[in-house]
């Protein structure tokens, strides 16, 4: 996708988790989904899911009586967007403070470290 698609709200990241987990689905299904962690009422959920088909986040389906709204770019492209802002944002376009601030904020298990390390192995791989 070559333009960049406005960001999304707290609210509107939500949903779009749900339709990348279940992909397309009507507005009841995504409903069901965030009814189980948040107090939202269907005609919210409804409203907020067509303000982002008019905002171009997701894709809706008119061809029959129940419109299926589908993501509209992956999960790995959003959040590469969300970075990309928040790094130059708050971080001054500086990964590296990401990274610091990152491992300095959280407790990180010897799982993800061993992740950490190899994608930074592969990075630098990538780079030769």
């Amino acid at each position: 996708m070559s333009r960049t698609l406005p960001r999304p709200t707290d609210a509107e990241l939500a949903i779009l988790r749900v339709l990348w987990e279940l992909g397309p689905a009507t507005v009841r299904q995504v409903h069901e989904v965030l009814a189980n962690t948040r107090d939202t009422g269907y005609t919210t959920t409804l409203k907020l899911m067509q303000i982002m088909a008019d905002k171009g986040l997701v894709t809706r389906d008119e061809s029959a009586r129940t419109h299926i709204y589908a993501a509209r770019i992956s999960q790995e492209n959003t959040q590469r967007q969300l970075l990309d802002d928040l790094v130059t944002r708050a971080f001054g376009g500086s990964a590296t403070e990401l990274v610091l601030r990152a491992l300095s904020s959280h407790t990180t298990s010897d799982d993800e470290l061993r992740e950490i390390r190899k994608l930074i192995a592969e990075a630098g791989e990538d780079r030769k």
